[in-house]
């Protein structure tokens, strides 16, 4: 939209300055006038054909005609010099718009047009040479403008597809690393269990056994060694079982998380952590659906907004409860809706103490979650809602 309202500024500063003079006699000039309106009638559909070329050459070469309609020289009207800068805008806006072989021709048109103004318009000497020279000088530049222009789309193309070339690289990078670290994860896990878990295990038999062999089978020391045996054996199993999980934990989990989500989906996201939010203690269960349902309401975003941009903060105010909100701009609004995605984050996040709620206004949609962070607390609704 920006270069139309450019070429629209330039278009309308120069006729401005060219037609001001046809209002001294509008009767005289009526026919002139109604020729500006339909070049400014083609000028405003010429953005419908951006995509079909010969539709737009076509347009530029009826303006050129009309141009040189409304303002050649006769008994009535002298030769402006000023109308050399519509064909130069004509000529410049083909070939920003146009590829280089198509380019070719509104420019011979606009030539044609311009060559006819001085072959049989009353042009004097001196203007002739200052057009000649000003069109040789145009021409080759213009040309030269549409190489360069051309070498830079391409060189844009090869940098865009070399881009996405890094960004999957990178992201396959993550994974392989992601995966390299799980299998370590259980490497480990499985080392422990084969090692430490079975002496454990046997241990215990061996203590069973020695008790049931023993004359004293009450022995407080004997039963307590086992009790510790078996609490050991637990904990080593429990152990094992989060070097089984995927490593989700904390917030640093979570915005790693996220920050995987934003190369896999091309869109911007803003953090701003404040209020203990990274030393809060969630859990592995916790992270894991804090990071579900601000995907959610990312995909929300890239389904529902034209803009791929989003505003998340993460806070942990008084230590009791650990909130999130996502902030999307937006441009145009619409009714919202609550779609089944958000409706399982809600249940979700209110099995583990917390509560999701969405709004949406003139300018942004709003997102806000919160959970109980454990051992801190009763969860008030003041809290949560505020």
């Amino acid at each position: 939209m920006k270069p139309f309202l450019i070429w629209l500024t330039l278009h309308l500063l120069v006729w401005a300055a060219i037609i001001y003079p046809l209002f001294n006699d509008v009767d005289l000039h009526i026919w002139r006038l109604l020729g500006v309106a339909v070049y400014f009638l083609l000028f405003f559909i010429t953005p419908l054909f951006h995509k079909r070329i010969w539709y737009l050459t076509l347009l530029f070469c009826f303006n050129a005609v009309i141009v040189s309609l409304v303002f050649f020289p006769n008994d009535t009207y002298e030769f402006n010099l000023l109308v050399i800068l519509i064909y130069m805008l004509l000529m410049a806006e083909a070939a920003e718009r146009l590829p280089l072989k198509y380019m070719i021709i509104p420019y011979v048109f606009s030539l044609l047009s311009i060559m006819s103004f001085l072959v049989f318009g009353n042009v004097s000497m001196k203007t002739e040479l200052f057009i000649g020279m000003f069109l040789l000088l145009l021409g080759p530049g213009l040309i030269y403008y549409k190489i360069k222009d051309s070498q830079h789309q391409k060189l844009t193309s090869k940098y865009d597809h070399l881009h996405k070339e890094f960004r999957m690289l990178k992201r396959r990078l993550a994974q392989d690393e992601e995966s390299a670290r799980q299998e370590e994860r259980q490497m480990i896990g499985k080392e422990i269990h084969d090692s430490v878990g079975h002496k454990l295990t046997s241990l215990i038999m061996q203590l069973e056994a020695y008790r049931i062999q023993s004359d004293t089978k009450d022995n407080p020391h004997v039963k307590r060694l086992k009790q510790l045996a078996d609490e050991s054996l637990e904990e080593t199993r429990r152990a094992v079982k989060t070097f089984k999980q995927e490593e989700i934990g904390g917030l640093q989990g979570v915005m790693r998380l996220i920050r995987k989500l934003e190369l896999e989906s091309f869109i911007r996201i803003h953090f701003s952590v404040h209020h203990g939010a990274f030393a809060a203690p969630l859990t592995g269960e916790q992270s894991f659906a804090i990071y579900r349902a601000v995907q959610e309401g990312l995909t929300n975003i890239m389904k529902h907004s034209h803009t791929r941009e989003a505003q998340i903060t993460f806070e942990a105010p008084g230590g009791s409860i650990f909130r999130f909100e996502i902030i999307n701009p937006i441009k145009q609004p619409s009714p919202f809706k609550e779609d089944y995605g958000l409706s399982s984050m809600r249940e979700r996040l209110e099995k583990l103490g917390g509560g999701l709620e969405a709004q949406s206004n003139e300018k942004e949609f709003i997102l806000r979650g919160w959970v109980k962070l454990k051992g801190r607390g009763d969860l008030h609704d003041s809290s949560a809602s505020s």
